[in-house]
């Protein structure tokens, strides 16, 4: 039998390799590899074991426990889990619309609330109504979900008047933007 070196071995796969390519060509695929190795974690994966959301009354809130759908202008309707300040629908506006002379700004924050009537979750954009005195009529500060201040799209401590003709904050609306997936 025939003992066969390692470094012999190596060396001739080696100058099998470099005499069937070129630099330009491993060059090439090497980049090739490079600008297509971001696109694999876009590739379609099979979702079919992804956990679904926990919508048990042990899971919720306390806010979501106490939720309800009927009367819009408490504190416990079910688009208000993350509303911070007085209610539109208190002071002549509705849900989703502000009061005569007062302008809606054009920046929201939002947040993720469970309608008890068919326990979905939704995504629900809070708007500021800027430009008048601040009424005084259904004060809530509801902060289910709320996260800190450096991530402000989510937090509801910020008069979100950005944008109208006067900081001057009147009221706030809650407007449903779309079923949360």
């Amino acid at each position: 039998m025939k003992k066969i070196d390692a470094d012999a071995l190596g060396e001739t796969l080696l100058r099998r390799f470099a005499g069937r390519t070129s630099r330009r060509s491993l060059l090439s695929r090497l980049g090739i590899a490079l600008v297509a190795a971001p696109a694999f974690p876009l590739l379609p994966v099979s979702r079919a074991n992804a956990a679904k959301a926990d919508r048990s009354p042990e899971a919720k809130t306390a806010f979501a426990r106490t939720a309800q759908t009927t009367d819009d202008t408490q504190c416990n309707y079910w688009r208000y889990c993350a509303i911070d300040g007085a209610l539109c629908t208190c002071c002549g506006g509705g849900v989703h619309s502000c009061p005569a002379g007062a302008e809606p700004s054009p920046v929201s924050w939002v947040g993720s609330c469970i309608n008890p009537d068919d326990g979905k979750a939704y995504l629900i954009a809070y708007r500021d109504c800027c430009g008048k005195p601040m009424c005084s009529q259904c004060g809530c500060d509801n902060t289910d979900r709320e996260t800190q201040i450096y991530t402000p799209q989510l937090n509801n401590d910020i008069i979100w008047c950005f944008g109208t003709s006067s900081m001057q904050y009147h009221c706030s609306t809650a407007v449903l933007v779309s079923a949360a997936q």
